[in-house]
């Protein structure tokens, strides 16, 4: 999804903030049961230092819920079997409008 299709969206089920690493967040959403990565304009993945700027991208807009997202790679560090279902934490951000 680009950004121009996400500002023709009013309502969505989730947005998520992957957390990728020191301050690097990437954005996306699910319509429908369905997720897809917000991309720039130069075809690559949106990302952002800053997740306020993220999330002010659905000032005005109906959102269900929105987390953030972290995927850990703690257990593969200390040597522990890969599980199933992955290391992945999700936090409410609780109201997204920052007016």
């Amino acid at each position: 999804m680009t950004l121009e299709e996400l500002n023709q969206v009013a309502l969505f089920d989730k947005v998520k903030i992957h957390s990728l690493e020191s301050n690097l967040y990437q954005l996306s959403v699910v319509l429908d049961g369905e997720e897809s990565f917000v991309m720039n304009d130069k075809g690559r993945c949106l990302t952002s230092h800053n997740k306020l700027d993220l999330q002010a991208l659905f000032k005005d807009k109906q959102v269900a819920k929105m987390v953030l997202v972290h995927q850990s790679a703690y257990d593969e560090m200390v040597g522990q079997p890969v599980r199933e279902g992955g290391n992945v934490l999700e936090v409410s951000l609780g109201n997204h409008d920052l007016s």
